[in-house]
């Protein structure tokens, strides 16, 4: 189901500190072709390194991702705080942040709702139902929803 946006390979931003986690997604999006790129980077600070182009991003000619896909408990800059600064920015503010936690906690949630977050889904512990899960958002992000650069 690879897509492309104006001639451009559809390019996801996963930011998970988990390597067991990140491995799932990426796989799960390989296996269903979600995507054509997957940027993953494992702590807060380095999204919005990736995001700003500063740090070790500086000098280099980024993509921007077509979505985010944040844990919330990350080392160095907690995910609540990387999903307010990016929808504080004016320039990234359209980007569609998805949250991909372990915590269903309401506070949580209701914090990344109140931070502008445009979905929130808790992973499932189940192989089966993560994989599902994955096939699941990817088409509705890539496929079905319409974002600024898809027009």
């Amino acid at each position: 189901m690879s897509e492309r946006v104006n001639g451009e390979s559809l390019h996801i931003l996963l930011v998970e500190d988990n390597e067991a986690h990140a491995e799932l997604v990426m796989r799960s999006f390989e296996h269903h072709r979600v995507s054509n790129r997957v940027t993953h980077v494992q702590d807060g600070q380095a999204a919005l390194d990736y995001l700003f182009k500063q740090g070790q991003y500086a000098k280099l000619e980024l993509a921007r991702p077509h979505v985010v896909l944040l844990d919330l408990r990350l080392p160095k800059v907690d995910g609540l705080d990387v999903l307010r600064q990016i929808k504080t920015s004016d320039d990234l503010n359209k980007i569609p942040v998805v949250i991909l936690s372990t915590s269903a906690a309401e506070k949580d949630i209701a914090k990344a709702y109140e931070y502008s977050a445009n979905s929130y889904v808790v992973k499932p512990l189940d192989f089966d139902k993560f994989e599902q899960l994955m096939d699941d958002m990817g088409y509705y992000w890539m496929a079905w929803n319409k974002n600024p650069w898809s027009e």
